[in-house]
Protein backbone atom coordinates (compact mmCIF):
# COMPACT_ATOMS: atom_id res chain seq x y z
CA UNK A 1 0.00 0.00 0.00
CA UNK A 2 1.13 3.61 -0.85
CA UNK A 3 1.80 6.66 1.35
CA UNK A 4 -1.18 8.02 -0.53
CA UNK A 5 -3.63 5.07 -0.29
CA UNK A 6 -2.64 4.42 3.53
CA UNK A 7 -3.25 8.11 4.51
CA UNK A 8 -6.46 7.99 2.96
CA UNK A 9 -7.21 5.25 4.40
CA UNK A 10 -6.35 6.59 7.86
CA UNK A 11 -8.02 9.90 7.06
CA UNK A 12 -11.24 8.07 6.17
CA UNK A 13 -10.76 5.79 9.96
CA UNK A 14 -10.07 8.39 11.73
CA UNK A 15 -12.69 10.71 10.21
CA UNK A 16 -15.21 8.63 11.46
CA UNK A 17 -14.07 7.85 14.66
CA UNK A 18 -14.25 11.66 15.13
CA UNK A 19 -17.77 12.26 12.94
CA UNK A 20 -21.27 11.80 13.64
CA UNK A 21 -23.94 10.84 10.90
CA UNK A 22 -25.86 14.06 10.82
CA UNK A 23 -29.55 14.73 8.32
CA UNK A 24 -28.60 18.55 7.75
CA UNK A 25 -31.97 19.14 6.02
CA UNK A 26 -35.04 17.01 4.33
CA UNK A 27 -34.94 15.03 1.17
CA UNK A 28 -37.93 17.43 -0.30
CA UNK A 29 -39.55 16.85 -3.71
CA UNK A 30 -36.11 16.28 -5.48
CA UNK A 31 -35.18 13.25 -3.04
CA UNK A 32 -31.93 14.52 -1.92
CA UNK A 33 -30.94 12.18 1.37
CA UNK A 34 -27.43 11.84 1.15
CA UNK A 35 -25.75 10.61 5.01
CA UNK A 36 -23.09 13.09 5.88
CA UNK A 37 -20.33 12.80 8.59
CA UNK A 38 -20.06 15.81 10.83
CA UNK A 39 -16.77 16.17 12.95
CA UNK A 40 -18.47 15.99 16.12
CA UNK A 41 -16.29 19.14 18.42
CA UNK A 42 -16.97 21.26 14.94
CA UNK A 43 -20.35 22.20 15.56
CA UNK A 44 -22.73 24.02 13.49
CA UNK A 45 -22.46 27.34 15.56
CA UNK A 46 -19.04 27.11 15.62
CA UNK A 47 -18.77 27.52 11.57
CA UNK A 48 -21.45 29.74 11.48
CA UNK A 49 -19.54 32.02 13.65
CA UNK A 50 -16.12 32.08 11.63
CA UNK A 51 -17.88 32.83 8.59
CA UNK A 52 -19.98 35.50 10.25
CA UNK A 53 -16.67 36.88 10.93
CA UNK A 54 -15.13 36.76 7.81
CA UNK A 55 -18.71 38.00 5.74
CA UNK A 56 -18.36 40.82 8.46
CA UNK A 57 -14.65 42.04 7.28
CA UNK A 58 -15.84 41.18 3.33
CA UNK A 59 -18.88 43.95 4.08
CA UNK A 60 -15.95 46.26 5.44
CA UNK A 61 -13.48 46.07 2.89
CA UNK A 62 -16.31 46.74 0.04
CA UNK A 63 -17.52 49.65 2.08
CA UNK A 64 -13.93 51.21 2.61
CA UNK A 65 -13.58 50.77 -1.22
CA UNK A 66 -17.01 52.22 -1.87
CA UNK A 67 -18.26 49.23 -3.64
CA UNK A 68 -20.84 48.19 -1.46
CA UNK A 69 -24.23 48.78 -3.19
CA UNK A 70 -27.13 49.17 -0.28
CA UNK A 71 -29.66 51.46 -2.39
CA UNK A 72 -29.74 50.65 -6.16
CA UNK A 73 -32.64 48.84 -8.19
CA UNK A 74 -30.45 45.86 -8.34
CA UNK A 75 -29.84 45.51 -4.40
CA UNK A 76 -33.57 45.88 -3.83
CA UNK A 77 -34.28 43.02 -6.58
CA UNK A 78 -31.47 40.91 -4.60
CA UNK A 79 -33.12 41.85 -1.30
CA UNK A 80 -36.77 40.99 -2.09
CA UNK A 81 -35.93 37.51 -3.82
CA UNK A 82 -33.60 36.60 -0.79
CA UNK A 83 -36.71 37.60 1.15
CA UNK A 84 -39.15 35.21 -1.04
CA UNK A 85 -36.29 32.37 -0.57
CA UNK A 86 -35.44 32.23 3.01
CA UNK A 87 -39.32 32.41 4.03
CA UNK A 88 -39.27 28.90 1.99
CA UNK A 89 -35.57 27.30 3.63
CA UNK A 90 -37.19 25.93 6.95
CA UNK A 91 -39.21 23.95 4.41
CA UNK A 92 -35.72 22.01 4.25
CA UNK A 93 -34.25 22.78 8.28
CA UNK A 94 -36.14 24.04 10.59
CA UNK A 95 -33.74 25.72 12.57
CA UNK A 96 -32.50 28.11 9.31
CA UNK A 97 -35.72 30.30 10.76
CA UNK A 98 -33.74 31.90 13.22
CA UNK A 99 -30.59 32.35 10.58
CA UNK A 100 -29.29 35.44 10.80
CA UNK A 101 -29.54 36.22 6.96
CA UNK A 102 -27.85 38.61 5.32
CA UNK A 103 -27.34 39.44 1.90
CA UNK A 104 -24.59 42.08 0.47
CA UNK A 105 -24.32 43.07 -3.64
CA UNK A 106 -20.70 44.41 -3.84
CA UNK A 107 -20.28 46.70 -7.44
CA UNK A 108 -17.42 43.97 -9.48
CA UNK A 109 -17.08 42.82 -12.76
CA UNK A 110 -16.72 39.21 -11.21
CA UNK A 111 -19.17 36.52 -12.54
CA UNK A 112 -19.85 35.32 -8.29
CA UNK A 113 -21.90 34.75 -5.74
CA UNK A 114 -22.02 33.05 -3.18
CA UNK A 115 -24.04 31.65 0.40
CA UNK A 116 -21.68 31.40 3.76
CA UNK A 117 -22.79 29.28 6.49
CA UNK A 118 -25.56 30.42 8.60
CA UNK A 119 -27.14 32.56 5.82
CA UNK A 120 -25.31 34.92 4.58
CA UNK A 121 -25.22 35.99 1.15
CA UNK A 122 -23.22 38.13 -1.92
CA UNK A 123 -23.78 38.62 -4.81
CA UNK A 124 -21.10 41.07 -7.20
CA UNK A 125 -22.97 42.98 -9.82
CA UNK A 126 -21.19 41.76 -12.92
CA UNK A 127 -23.82 38.31 -12.70
CA UNK A 128 -26.14 40.51 -12.91
CA UNK A 129 -25.55 43.32 -15.21
CA UNK A 130 -23.09 41.01 -17.33
CA UNK A 131 -25.66 37.77 -17.81
CA UNK A 132 -29.10 40.06 -17.63
CA UNK A 133 -30.56 38.26 -15.44
CA UNK A 134 -33.82 38.11 -14.93
CA UNK A 135 -35.66 37.87 -11.53
CA UNK A 136 -36.56 34.13 -11.89
CA UNK A 137 -32.37 33.40 -12.57
CA UNK A 138 -31.21 35.14 -9.83
CA UNK A 139 -33.67 33.06 -7.74
CA UNK A 140 -31.89 29.81 -9.11
CA UNK A 141 -28.34 31.84 -8.67
CA UNK A 142 -29.39 32.32 -5.09
CA UNK A 143 -31.01 28.80 -4.58
CA UNK A 144 -28.38 26.85 -5.49
CA UNK A 145 -25.94 28.72 -3.12
CA UNK A 146 -28.17 29.00 -0.09
CA UNK A 147 -28.91 25.02 -0.53
CA UNK A 148 -24.98 24.74 -0.06
CA UNK A 149 -25.34 26.65 3.52
CA UNK A 150 -28.53 24.68 4.33
CA UNK A 151 -26.63 21.22 3.52
CA UNK A 152 -23.69 22.34 5.55
CA UNK A 153 -21.24 21.58 2.91
CA UNK A 154 -18.89 24.07 3.99
CA UNK A 155 -19.01 22.43 7.55
CA UNK A 156 -19.04 19.10 5.90
CA UNK A 157 -15.28 19.93 3.85
CA UNK A 158 -14.10 21.20 7.32
CA UNK A 159 -15.16 18.01 8.50
CA UNK A 160 -13.20 15.75 5.69
CA UNK A 161 -10.06 18.33 6.03
CA UNK A 162 -9.46 17.58 9.74
CA UNK A 163 -9.73 13.89 9.13
CA UNK A 164 -6.69 14.30 6.44
CA UNK A 165 -5.04 16.80 8.83
CA UNK A 166 -4.90 14.31 11.31
CA UNK A 167 -4.11 11.18 9.37
CA UNK A 168 -0.66 13.39 8.14
CA UNK A 169 0.11 14.61 11.85
CA UNK A 170 -1.37 13.20 14.39
CA UNK A 171 -5.26 13.01 16.22
CA UNK A 172 -4.06 13.72 19.50
CA UNK A 173 -2.78 17.24 18.67
CA UNK A 174 -6.54 18.18 17.94
CA UNK A 175 -7.37 17.23 21.19
CA UNK A 176 -6.46 20.70 22.92
CA UNK A 177 -6.69 23.15 19.79
CA UNK A 178 -3.70 24.44 20.65
CA UNK A 179 0.08 24.48 19.03
CA UNK A 180 -0.37 21.79 16.03
CA UNK A 181 -4.46 21.50 16.92
CA UNK A 182 -4.74 24.90 16.23
CA UNK A 183 -2.74 24.93 12.86
CA UNK A 184 -4.84 21.81 12.25
CA UNK A 185 -8.70 24.14 12.45
CA UNK A 186 -6.60 26.82 10.58
CA UNK A 187 -6.06 24.14 8.08
CA UNK A 188 -9.86 22.89 7.94
CA UNK A 189 -11.14 26.17 7.82
CA UNK A 190 -9.53 26.84 4.38
CA UNK A 191 -10.50 23.66 2.91
CA UNK A 192 -13.89 24.13 4.16
CA UNK A 193 -14.42 28.17 3.16
CA UNK A 194 -12.08 28.50 0.25
CA UNK A 195 -12.16 24.83 -1.63
CA UNK A 196 -14.72 23.79 -4.58
CA UNK A 197 -16.79 22.07 -3.53
CA UNK A 198 -17.16 18.32 -5.17
CA UNK A 199 -19.62 17.88 -7.76
CA UNK A 200 -21.58 15.88 -5.99
CA UNK A 201 -22.12 18.54 -3.56
CA UNK A 202 -22.59 20.66 -6.64
CA UNK A 203 -25.68 18.50 -7.78
CA UNK A 204 -27.34 18.49 -4.28
CA UNK A 205 -27.40 22.50 -4.37
CA UNK A 206 -28.47 22.08 -8.09
CA UNK A 207 -31.40 20.28 -6.59
CA UNK A 208 -32.34 21.33 -3.46
CA UNK A 209 -32.19 24.95 -5.32
CA UNK A 210 -34.66 24.13 -7.68
CA UNK A 211 -36.77 23.30 -5.32
CA UNK A 212 -36.54 26.42 -3.16
CA UNK A 213 -36.85 28.53 -6.02
CA UNK A 214 -40.34 26.74 -7.00
CA UNK A 215 -41.69 26.94 -3.69
CA UNK A 216 -40.97 30.60 -3.57
CA UNK A 217 -42.44 31.47 -6.76
CA UNK A 218 -39.43 31.37 -9.18
CA UNK A 219 -39.88 29.34 -12.85
CA UNK A 220 -37.31 26.52 -12.16
CA UNK A 221 -36.74 26.46 -16.18
CA UNK A 222 -34.79 29.37 -15.08
CA UNK A 223 -31.74 27.06 -13.94
CA UNK A 224 -31.42 25.82 -17.32
CA UNK A 225 -31.61 29.38 -19.39
CA UNK A 226 -28.88 30.49 -16.65
CA UNK A 227 -26.49 27.71 -16.56
CA UNK A 228 -27.03 28.16 -20.82
CA UNK A 229 -25.36 32.04 -20.25
CA UNK A 230 -22.70 30.68 -17.94
CA UNK A 231 -21.17 28.39 -20.51
CA UNK A 232 -21.85 31.45 -22.94
CA UNK A 233 -19.52 32.97 -20.66
CA UNK A 234 -17.12 30.51 -20.16
CA UNK A 235 -16.68 30.83 -23.63
CA UNK A 236 -15.09 33.81 -22.99
CA UNK A 237 -12.75 32.30 -20.32
CA UNK A 238 -14.48 30.83 -17.32
CA UNK A 239 -16.41 33.20 -14.89
CA UNK A 240 -15.29 33.07 -11.24
CA UNK A 241 -18.33 31.47 -10.63
CA UNK A 242 -17.72 28.58 -12.48
CA UNK A 243 -14.29 28.05 -11.80
CA UNK A 244 -15.47 27.41 -8.40
CA UNK A 245 -18.74 25.68 -9.19
CA UNK A 246 -17.62 22.38 -11.25
CA UNK A 247 -20.01 21.91 -14.20
CA UNK A 248 -20.91 18.45 -15.24
CA UNK A 249 -21.88 17.44 -18.56
CA UNK A 250 -24.88 16.24 -17.01
CA UNK A 251 -25.58 19.28 -15.52
CA UNK A 252 -28.61 20.40 -17.12
CA UNK A 253 -29.74 17.05 -18.03
CA UNK A 254 -30.13 16.53 -14.39
CA UNK A 255 -32.35 19.94 -13.62
CA UNK A 256 -34.45 18.59 -16.70
CA UNK A 257 -35.46 15.51 -14.99
CA UNK A 258 -35.97 17.07 -11.58
CA UNK A 259 -38.03 20.17 -13.09
CA UNK A 260 -41.13 17.95 -13.43
CA UNK A 261 -40.75 16.63 -9.53
CA UNK A 262 -40.89 20.70 -8.80
CA UNK A 263 -43.21 22.28 -11.08
CA UNK A 264 -46.00 21.57 -8.84
CA UNK A 265 -44.52 23.40 -5.84
CA UNK A 266 -44.01 26.69 -8.33
CA UNK A 267 -47.99 26.27 -9.81
CA UNK A 268 -48.96 26.45 -6.05
CA UNK A 269 -46.98 29.10 -5.57
CA UNK A 270 -48.17 30.76 -8.19
CA UNK A 271 -52.00 30.42 -7.40
CA UNK A 272 -52.13 27.50 -8.80
CA UNK A 273 -51.73 29.10 -12.54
Amino acid sequence: MGKSSYLTGLAAALLLAGCQPVQTTSGGAVGVDRKQYMFSMLTTEQVNQMYAQAYQQTLSEATSKGVLDTGSANAQRLNAIARRLIAKAPQFRADAAQWQWEVALINSDELNASCGPGGKIIFYSGLIDRLQLSDDEIAAVMGHEIAHALREHGREAMSKAYGVQMAEQSAGALLGLTGEGLALANTAVQYGMTLPNSRENESEADLIGLELAARAGYDPNAAITLWQKMNQAGNNGTPQFMSTHPSPGNRTAALEAAIPKVMPLYRQARGGN
